[in-house]
């Protein structure tokens, strides 16, 4: 984005127009308040003489009634003059205020531009401002939570310890370079070597969060894999509290997979129907299968379907082709003995769904009935333990989005070649080099160090108004 283009005023809808009873019209820049005064008529005062914080009632002649809200450079959201109108959420009557707006001399803004001047006019850096978008995308109260923290400044906060420390010995390293012919040491390479090794284990803590956060961001994958006609698509649809998959007694009927999200404990789980898996001349229904073995192998959690009516080998052999698929170190297992109301009256389900955790086949065993929805909340406890184990604390930084995950493996990376250089005695200056290099990798993530093409590619992808 041209720098020039922040010294213009801009307007945008912060609200859907034609949703809802009310519609938010945001304005920026400079020349805020004189454009609006040439828009909105006031029963008192003007726009030009409204103090920060205060709301005026106007009119926009022909058009509608508008509440107006000031604030004033730098207490607002991008830190510069801004006003929020208020009006009715008609289409026409938002169209009409902005038409005006834009008559009068500002521009329509562009995606995330409010955010980007809020970042550029120093109110947030880079990781609190891409906080803003995973609060307004945020499907759950934990995504919700996550957001927050981050918005809040406890991530950024993090990464500055953990720059001012490395800043620090490298530039005692560097100072070495000074007094190179006295081969003196300012850092003792105990001491760097220490706090090399300290902060990688701080760096893969976060890391390691990815996955949760990742899954919190995006929704927990959740493949229901079994053998046709075990009952997966009943499953699903119990699930979502919908008909999304078609139920019939026909083997074969899903031949591709199925998907839908439920917020459960509040974690957005992405449960996907995957085609039964058996032998088939069918093509379609190969092609079907070959995608659900796929499905199982990314799912962050399979839930293995067995039928109780089916006998012992078909089901050993369905288990088995399912497990062939998994990475139990990464993978959770929970394996669903289905149609357990064929059992007759005499088992009680709900003391069967004492599920056992079996360390050697590293998967948590249950009893349901899909159709009768008998088990389903002892799943649905299972599945949000699966999800709760991968973090150790509500107050632990979790990283949910992908650029930092790899900024900070990039870290990673230059603060291991320190270790390796420390280890074969290279310089002081190639040791500062990768010190360097470690600070901007860490840096890239709140905005500290980055370029004008990173930053347009972050905020196009916020929604306008925003």
């Amino acid at each position: 984005m041209d720098v020039s283009r922040f010294e213009d005023t801009i307007v945008a809808p912060a609200t859907v127009p034609g949703t809802g009873a009310i519609s938010l019209i945001r304005v920026s820049g400079s020349d805020t308040m004189s454009l609006i005064d040439k828009v909105v008529r006031f029963v008192n005062g003007s726009a030009v003489q409204a103090k920060g914080y205060s709301v005026k009632f106007g009119v926009v002649d022909e058009t509608d009634e508008v509440l107006v809200s000031f604030f004033r450079a730098p207490h607002s959201y991008t830190g510069e003059d801004m006003a929020e109108i208020s009006c009715h959420a008609s289409s026409y009557v938002v169209s009409e205020i902005m038409r005006r707006l834009c008559d009068a001399g500002a521009r329509p803004a562009e995606a995330g531009e409010f955010t980007r001047r809020s970042f550029v006019n120093g109110k947030m850096d880079l990781a609190q401002a891409e906080a803003v978008a995973d609060i307004i995308s945020s499907t759950g109260s934990e995504s919700l939570r996550v957001a927050l923290s981050q918005l809040r400044g406890g991530f950024s906060a993090e990464l500055a310890e953990l720059r001012g420390r490395l800043a620090e010995v490298a530039s005692l390293l560097e100072l070495e370079l000074d007094f190179s012919e006295e081969d003196v040491e300012f850092a003792s390479r105990e001491r760097v070597s220490a706090l090399v090794e300290e902060i990688l284990g701080h760096i893969g803590r976060l890391t390691d969060s990815f996955r949760y956060g990742n899954a919190l961001r995006n929704g927990v994958p959740v493949a229901i894999a079994g053998a046709a006609n075990s009952g997966k698509s009943t499953l699903l649809n119990a699930l979502v509290g919908d008909d999304k998959a078609i139920v019939s007694e026909i083997a074969g009927t899903t031949r591709d997979s199925i998907e839908d999200t439920v917020v459960i404990d509040g974690i957005l789980f992405r449960f996907i129907d995957t085609a039964g898996l058996r032998e088939t001349s069918d093509v379609i229904e190969k092609l079907g299968i070959s995608r659900s073995y796929k499905k199982i192998s990314e799912a962050s959690v399979v839930l293995a379907l067995l039928d109780v009516s089916a006998s012992e080998e078909e089901n050993e052999a369905s288990i088995s082709d399912i497990v062939l698929k998994l990475d139990l170190e990464r993978q959770k297992l929970i394996v669903l003995l289905n149609k357990a109301d064929l059992l007759g009256p005499n088992i009680n389900v709900s003391i069967l769904n004492n599920f056992v955790l079996s360390p050697k086949e590293k998967a948590i065993k249950l009893y349901i009935s899909a159709k009768e929805g008998d088990g389903l909340e002892e799943l649905k406890k299972a599945l949000v333990k699966t999800q709760k184990d991968l973090t150790l604390d509500s107050d632990q930084t979790i990283v949910t989005n992908l650029r930092h995950y790899n900024a900070l493996k990039q870290a990673a990376g230059a603060l291991c070649d320190v270790e390796e250089g420390i280890s074969s005695g290279i310089s002081s200056e190639l040791l500062a080099e990768d010190l360097r290099a470690a600070l901007t990798h860490l840096g890239s993530i709140t905005g500290e160090i980055t370029t004008d093409e990173i930053l347009g590619n972050i905020f196009s992808r916020f929604c306008i108004g925003k």
